[in-house]
């Protein structure tokens, strides 16, 4: 691989593991500034602005600027701009995605919007569920930032959006829009975030599922590393293959 290469970079399983850097991630990041190579850090978690995620890695001893941080909440802003600009949506989250649908034009009301979009809460209000439901059974379009079923917190596992929209779709048949991974969506729009080339850039993710499939339909090369949940004897029964399998980012050379 070239050194021209730009990179997309997953977060967790690639750059750290619950609150913990994973070895060689910020000697990697350090790589990327002092070669002046583009690149962004990806996350499906639509909870938190980058703000909020750039300041999280700094206390942890990971030195990555707000904006080389791309959600699937940013995402998911600039889809619902680039279908229906100006539009409104009843949205169920957090700051990281009110944050990002207010910076695309939109206002947010449960009054008739043109889109219901599901994304993740610390707790699911089950009104506002309800409302949802209502208003996607009425003709609301149903958006969901990521298809993730479940997450971890400090006290044990937690239902993610991809459950909570499994409920809301088995309650009004109709299925959501998933913009995050594995939708290569979310990886063309952040080359667009970026500014740079599919054939010009490298995906480096720790699944297979989301991560490389996602690089894979989008037209990257892609990097399988092993630091987060892929094992590498699972690789071989996928009908799509990395370009690189390495151990983990400390030894990816961009």
């Amino acid at each position: 691989m070239t050194s021209s290469k730009n990179y997309l970079i997953d977060m967790d399983g690639v750059l750290l593991n619950g609150s913990v850097v994973i070895p060689g991630a910020d000697a990697f990041i350090a790589r990327l500034k002092e070669r002046a190579i583009q690149y962004l850090v990806l996350t499906n978690n639509p909870k938190y602005t980058p703000g909020d995620l750039a300041h999280r890695l700094q206390t942890i001893g990971l030195d990555v600027p707000a904006e080389r941080i791309f959600t699937s909440a940013m995402a998911t802003g600039r889809f619902l701009h680039s279908q229906r600009p100006n539009g409104t949506a009843l949205v169920i989250g957090e700051s990281g995605l009110t944050e990002a649908i207010h910076a695309a034009g939109y206002v947010i009301t449960s009054l008739d919007p043109d889109y219901v979009v599901l994304g993740e809460t610390y707790s699911y209000d089950l009104d506002r569920v309800t409302r949802a439901i209502r208003l996607i059974a009425g003709g609301a379009r149903f958006i969901a930032t990521n298809p993730d079923p479940s997450g971890l917190s400090e006290s044990g596992l937690v239902p993610a959006c991809g459950a909570m929209a499994a409920l809301i779709e088995r309650a009004t048949g109709v299925s959501p829009f998933f913009v995050g991974k594995p939708n290569p969506l979310m990886i063309r729009t952040a080359l667009n975030y970026l500014d740079v080339h599919s054939e010009d850039t490298v995906m480096v993710g720790d699944r297979m599922d989301t991560d490389i499939v996602a690089g894979v339909e989008a037209g990257l090369e892609t990097i399988l590393v092993l630091s987060g949940v892929t094992r590498r004897d699972e690789v071989s029964r996928f009908p799509y293959q990395p370009t690189r399998i390495c151990d983990s980012a400390a030894d990816i050379e961009p």
